[in-house]
């Protein structure tokens, strides 16, 4: 059985409720059963915002993860928040260009990954939530890159080619960071 409970935190606007959407589908287009449920702050832009994402080969029984197997960090508060959340044994994924406190965990594996210096070195800060994304599949296969790559004009129905194309770069970039 493959279960996979995922927590995807930053600050509004960072795209992680978005982040967390297109995993969900990833997660459908390869056939396994998925849940996603977004959590919001006070404030939409620039408050806190996370979600909860399963991917798993059998039923999913809740949509809460409050254990997670996976955490991504995009941003310091999400660090404290969440890292105390991740299983023994767990991933933690963080964003080393707006992290800059070093986790306290011993027994979890850590990948930091600079989401944002590589989403500008694309062209767009704003694909940052893509190199993360990238980083999960890339690290922990419970979705591939391509199966991302392949949800992106389903969730992003408006999106032109030229923004799908930056977005499969940047997931390929995250993917190999997390290596």
């Amino acid at each position: 059985m493959m279960y996979q409970g995922i927590r995807i935190s930053g600050f509004g606007g960072q795209g992680v409720i978005s982040a967390g959407i297109l995993l969900a589908q990833a997660g459908l287009l390869e056939g396994r059963n998925v849940s996603w449920f977004p959590a919001y702050g006070a404030e939409m832009r620039g408050g806190t915002a996370n979600c909860s994402v399963v991917v798993a080969s059998d039923a999913v029984s809740s949509p809460v993860v409050s254990r997670p197997d996976t955490v991504i960090v995009m941003n310091e508060p999400s660090l404290a928040k969440f890292e105390p959340l991740v299983k023994p044994g767990g991933l933690l994924i963080i964003n080393s260009s707006l992290v800059n406190s070093q986790p306290k965990r011993t027994d979890i594996r850590i990948v930091a990954v600079p989401c944002n210096a590589i989403a500008e070195g694309l062209g767009t800060v704003k694909a940052a939530n893509m190199v993360a994304l990238g980083a999960f599949a890339g690290a922990t296969g419970a979705v591939s890159v391509e199966a991302i790559a392949k949800a992106l004009p389903k969730v992003f129905k408006r999106a032109k080619p030229e923004m799908l194309e930056l977005n499969v770069a940047a997931l390929k970039k995250g993917a190999a960071a997390a290596k």
